[in-house]
Parts: C-alpha cells; sequence; structure tokens
C-alpha cells in the first residue's frame, strides 16, 4: 500500500511539475506588461522593479507584472497608443506628454518650477491634480495611477561648458517632441531640434545636435558621454514620472488589486525619490571616472529669469494655473 501511496504521490508531483513548466498551474490570474524607453540600468527601472515585487507579494501571484525596458513595447507614443487601446499595459507618463491629453498638466514640468523635489508632493495630493487626473481619465480613459516618481534633475550635455543663456546662443539642442522643451530652449537662446529619445546619441554623434539635456542616470544609460563630455549643472527641470494604465481595464480588475496597483505605484513612487535624492554623488563619481568633467558654475538665477516667460506661452492652460501652482508650493 505504501508503495501504491509513493507512486501516487510521485506522479502527482511530476505532474505539478510539468504543469508549472508549462505555465499553467502557477500562471498569475493578470497578467500586465509594463514598458519603458529608458535603459534598465536607470533607477526608474529599478522602481518598476520594486512596484512589480510588491504587487506579486501583495496579491499573492494573482498579478504579474513584466517588465519591458529600452523601448521593447514600442516608443512612448506608442505605449501611450496600446494604453488608449485597452490593453493590459502600463508605462511610464510624465508632464510633458499627459499635457498633449490634458493641457493643465505641462505646467507641472515647467523650467525651475520647484527647489526641493520633495516638495512636489504638496502638488500631486492636491485637489488642483486631482481635477487633472479625473479629467485625463473621462477625456482620454487613461489611469494616472501615480505622478511621484522623481526622475532627477535635468543637466545640459555639450562639449562645452553652458554657465549662462548666453553660451547656448544660437546652439542646436535636442528636445524631447513637446511644446514646453521647445519653448524653453528657444527662451534660453537656443536652436530647439526635435529628436526621439533613442535618435539622441546617433544625432550627437553625427552633430545633428550640438547638446542635450537628461537626468545623470540617463546620460550615462544611454552613454550620451562617450559622445560629448562636459555636464553642466543646470538643473533647468526637475522631472516627475509616474504610472499609467487604461481606466477601464483597471475597473475591470477586482477592487483589492486595484488598491494594490494604486498604493503601490504610490509607494515606488517615495522608493524613486528617496533613490535620486541620495544617488547624485555616485552618478557624478560613474561619468567622472569615465572622463565626463562637470561645469558647477553655473548662474542659475539667469537661466531661471530668461526661462520665466516661457509660462505665459500656454493659452491652454487654465487662467491663473502656474500662480495656482506656485502657491501650492509655498505652503
Amino acid at each position: 500500500m505504501k508503495n501504491i501511496l509513493t507512486k501516487i504521490g510521485g506522479v502527482a508531483v511530476l505532474a505539478a511539475g510539468v504543469a508549472a513548466y508549462s505555465g499553467v498551474a502557477l500562471a498569475a490570474d493578470y497578467e500586465i506588461r509594463l514598458g519603458h524607453v529608458t535603459s534598465d540600468k536607470e533607477p526608474v527601472h529599478q522602481a518598476m522593479e520594486e512596484f512589480a515585487k510588491n504587487v506579486g507579494e501583495r496579491t499573492d501571484g494573482k498579478v504579474e507584472i513584466s517588465i519591458f525596458p529600452n523601448g521593447a513595447l514600442g516608443t512612448n507614443l506608442e505605449l501611450y497608443e496600446q494604453v488608449r487601446a485597452g490593453a493590459p499595459v502600463m508605462t511610464a507618463a510624465d508632464p510633458a506628454y499627459l499635457a498633449d491629453f490634458v493641457a493643465d498638466f505641462g505646467v507641472l514640468g515647467g523650467p525651475y518650477l520647484i527647489d526641493d523635489p520633495r516638495d512636489f508632493t504638496k502638488v500631486v495630493t492636491s485637489d488642483l491634480f486631482a481635477d487633472m487626473a479625473d479629467r485625463l481619465r473621462k477625456e482620454t480613459g487613461i489611469e494616472l495611477l501615480a505622478m511621484n516618481w522623481f526622475f532627477g534633475q535635468r543637466h545640459m550635455l555639450s562639449d562645452k561648458p553652458i554657465s549662462s543663456p548666453a553660451d547656448l546662443d544660437g546652439m542646436t539642442f535636442r528636445v524631447l517632441p513637446n511644446k514646453m522643451w521647445i519653448e524653453t530652449f528657444g527662451a534660453l537662446g537656443a536652436r530647439p531640434t526635435q529628436l526621439p529619445w533613442p535618435e539622441v546619441y546617433s544625432g550627437l554623434s553625427a552633430g545633428v545636435v550640438e547638446a542635450a539635456e537628461a537626468p545623470l542616470p540617463s546620460i550615462y544609460g544611454a552613454k550620451l558621454h562617450e559622445v560629448k563630455k562636459v555636464v553642466s549643472l543646470t538643473g533647468h527641470f526637475k522631472a516627475f514620472t509616474g504610472l499609467i494604465m487604461n481606466a477601464d481595464y483597471l475597473a475591470s480588475l477586482p477592487e483589492d488589486i486595484q488598491t494594490v496597483l494604486k498604493e503601490e505605484a504610490l509607494a515606488a513612487g517615495e522608493f524613486m525619490t528617496e533613490l535620486m535624492l541620495t544617488s547624485q554623488e555616485e552618478w557624478e563619481k560613474k561619468l567622472g571616472d569615465e572622463g565626463v568633467t562637470f561645469n558647477r558654475d553655473v548662474d542659475t538665477e539667469a537661466f531661471r529669469q530668461a526661462s520665466l516667460p516661457v509660462y505665459d506661452q500656454f493659452p491652454d492652460w487654465t487662467d491663473g494655473l502656474h500662480q495656482q501652482v506656485i502657491e501650492l508650493l509655498k505652503q
């Protein structure tokens, strides 16, 4: 009898093993793809891994989030279209891109808007922000899970130090295909040139553009420092990002899973913000070890004043929007 039970048990274990291997027994109830265009070496990818791990643990494996970096699922715009089409897809979102759908988001990506990145919490927990997110959901079907992921201070990369707006005069400067970036670098005296992120390295190499800008981890992750060796610490944008997904798809999930996704998206934002705020010296060292020179002699106030008129170039914004955000940040 014992031998029979042993054999039966062995067959059961073997069957379970085969099923697990085939992805049947251990398959998640909900499989979501999380795509982004940046390197898997950057902090944002690390924050996404933290998010996916915690969601899996809190849902007892019912939700599996697979991460696809380096544009494996498409460009930013392609990922946005997948989300809008209702696919089980998440992606990173920042105010610049969301402004294409709800114009008011654009103010949150403006130049020299905040001094301390931690103050951004005052904005994303406000009624003003909640109204923006509600309009985004109703008008586009996009659910904004979080917008508290500090992506980093953006700095300028070129062949020469950039210390004041005068140093940008006539310089061809790579910008995002977004009005805020175009207006900002135009106001600073540069010649804004739109290039998708995957083309920045080749654009710098071929002389299509003379300079670019990005947070230090992104400069390192995309190896832009192999082409240009001077980083000027202008900090002109303090960039935030977050996660979006299709609102109807989210609503189709059990309520407890919806709650986990929202809570863990915010928690991952806190994780990434602290990671970015405590790793500046580490990224400077990595870049410095590979031949980058840092220009710290930057007239920040001159850049701030030169870029201030940018906030008047958005007639589609709600009246007084910029001032409302300034008042929130003062609280």
